[in-house]
């Protein structure tokens, strides 16, 4: 391979004021003859040369393709490639990297735009996740939002309507009032404009092509006056902030709370209760009944206490220890015999000492729901039920999401959960 003596300097900006540069880059562009430029920003950049330079300046409008790799191996001496923030993130340097080897390479990151943002925001951010929709799809997108971090930086398109296609995420997946919405627009140059917007109106229409959206967990109280009868949204539960989706999601919940039948008064048992979605909905509907929440993850009845008072609902016991724990150990006639019962969290081993243990006092007309997942354990669970008495049914629910990208819509499935109902 024939050596290359030449170099290429991708150097970042933040500003296109040629004095903002570092001095030793002020000294690297004034000495360098050939100069590769984004066509986005390129008068601003060739106006540096107009400052009485030694050295006259051959530049090139580039686009991030192969018509710019092939007139960076055309040149026989050093070159500059300006870029914005960091190269190497989420930037050009990637490219360049696929097509020079790292020796003919020289990097000069400034501050990235998101870096600046939550400078001007003033929040901390080292926890932010970040995601480009810049000549990419909305998949990456979708996957972060469902995880609901406090905090999301997107860089954005304007040839693919991010904007558009972020906000409709954001609704389709009942996130619009998680968050707030940050338009941060030509952040670190002289039109630099940050504003915070309502995503329940439209969205402003002067807005500048060198954008990125921000987006921090909204805080706010929770009033269940203005919760639905049935059926309330995900975001209204509290979750664990490292699992975010260890919850019952509301097209499940909804048809479990169909098939509990649920009577005014009884009482109900909710076991791998998690965040207790599914037991402090059911008391949402029936306020006369009693509710024990059981869940073994360390912080689940702290959790279960906050979405009681989100919901407005008081459930009478909450244990955070392991259901096993609980039928050995306590005794379990001093509590009330369950009329309804969920059974969730837990291997089939432990699911079938439940069965036998909880359902022993159960009366004609009490119901007992078990989501599944593991397809292998439905058989045997399903005839332990029948051996204690119980008529059963096994319904599939698979539910999709409609979610927006570029071309138009896609269908976004939803695990698939197996509900085996049983009636005595």
């Amino acid at each position: 391979m024939t050596e290359v003596n030449r170099k290429i300097h991708i150097v970042g900006i933040n500003s296109y004021i040629f004095e903002d540069l570092p001095s030793k880059l002020q000294d690297l562009f004034i000495k360098t003859g050939n100069i590769a430029v984004p066509n986005s920003y390129f008068e601003e950049i060739k106006s540096w040369s107009e400052n009485d330079l030694e050295k006259k300046k051959l530049f090139f409008s580039s686009n991030s393709n192969n018509e710019l790799v092939n007139w960076l191996r055309s040149q026989k001496t050093d070159v500059i490639l300006i870029s914005r923030g960091d190269p190497l993130w989420f930037g050009i340097g990637r490219i360049l990297l696929e097509n020079f080897s790292k020796d003919e390479l020289s990097f000069y990151p400034s501050n990235t735009c998101i870096q600046l943002a939550f400078s001007k925001l003033k929040i901390p951010w080292q926890d932010t996740v970040n995601v480009s929709m810049h000549g990419r799809d909305s998949t990456k997108l979708v996957e972060a939002l469902k995880a609901k971090p406090s905090s999301l930086a997107i860089i954005t398109d304007s040839n693919n309507k991010s904007l558009e296609i972020i906000k409709k995420n954001l609704s389709e997946l009942n996130l619009i009032d998680f968050y707030d919405f940050w338009l941060c627009e030509e952040i670190g140059f002289d039109n630099e404009n940050i504003r915070k917007l309502n995503l329940k109106d439209s969205l402003p229409s002067d807005i500048s092509s060198l954008n990125i959206v921000v987006l921090t967990e909204t805080k706010k109280n929770y009033s269940n006056n203005n919760l639905p009868i049935f059926g309330i949204s995900d975001h209204i539960f509290k979750t664990f902030d490292d699992r975010p989706n260890l919850l019952t999601k509301r097209e499940v919940r909804v048809q479990i709370l169909a098939d509990l039948e649920l009577p005014k008064n009884g009482v109900i048992w909710d076991i791998g209760a998690g965040c207790g979605s599914i037991g402090l909905e059911a008391l949402k509907l029936r306020p006369n009944l009693d509710l024990f929440c059981i869940d073994k993850r360390i912080g689940s009845k702290a959790l279960i206490l906050e979405n009681s008072k989100r919901l407005g609902v008081k459930p009478k016991f909450i244990f955070e220890e392991d259901i096993n724990n609980t039928l050995n150990t306590r005794n379990l006639s001093s509590f009330e015999i369950p009329n309804r019962l969920v059974v969730g969290g837990c291997d089939k081993k432990t699911k079938i000492q439940i069965i036998n243990k909880l359902t022993q006092g159960m009366n004609i007309g009490d119901i007992i729901v078990i989501p599944i997942i593991d397809i292998q354990t439905i058989k045997e669970l399903k005839e332990e039920l029948e051996d204690k008495n119980f008529k059963t049914n096994l319904n599939l629910i698979q539910t999709y999401k409609s979610l927006s990208i570029a071309e138009g819509i896609r269908l976004e499935p939803n695990n698939p959960v197996f509900l085996l109902k049983g009636k005595k």
